[in-house]
């Protein structure tokens, strides 16, 4: 069956389902191949995990009513451009030369402890960390650029789900 011929919930549960694994993948990479996560990488988590929980309420709710989907479609649309926002800002700070790149700062944990949560947000955003650095690649492109390119397809599918005009109920 053609995935986009779903019903609004298998979607939605596809969704969450996509963000899930992209999850484990970050930690298998963490516990298991020794990728420790920049300040960035966890706001990323966050933003995939905040997307997922759109996703799962989303289909589990199943709403019939256009509005309400729509509703649900602006959710994973907000969820997905912050995770658009923090993997570009990650990806842009990846590609500036050496003598440009942030100096590395405190490790997350040093700042959770010293900084209250909006000095935190804004200390991660500027680049602390070692945010430039590249320590994983598939065909050539790092870990944020996988990121933002999974935040721009699962934003899309959302928003296809959400706003596709569909015809009498599906039984999915």
């Amino acid at each position: 069956m053609n995935p986009l011929h779903w019903s609004f919930r298998a979607q939605f549960l596809a969704g969450f389902l996509g963000c899930v694994a992209l999850l484990l993948y970050a930690i298998k990479t963490q516990l298991y191949d020794g990728l420790e996560p920049c300040p960035l990488c966890i706001f990323q988590r966050i933003a995939f995990a905040a997307l997922a929980l759109v996703f799962l309420v989303g289909g589990l709710h199943a709403p019939r009513s256009s509005g309400a989907r729509g509703f649900y479609g602006v959710l994973v649309l907000a969820a997905s451009l912050v995770g658009i926002g923090i993997a570009g800002r990650h990806v842009w700070l990846q590609t500036l030369p050496p003598e440009l790149a942030p100096s590395c700062g405190p490790p997350l944990s040093f700042l959770q402890e010293t900084l209250g949560p909006f000095e935190l947000v804004r200390k991660v955003l500027t680049g602390s960390g070692n945010c430039g650095d590249v320590d994983w690649t598939l065909f050539g492109m790092s870990m944020p650029v996988w990121s933002l390119i999974g935040f721009l397809m699962l934003g899309a599918w959302g928003l296809f789900a959400a706003f596709k005009r569909r015809k009498g109920r599906s039984r999915l």
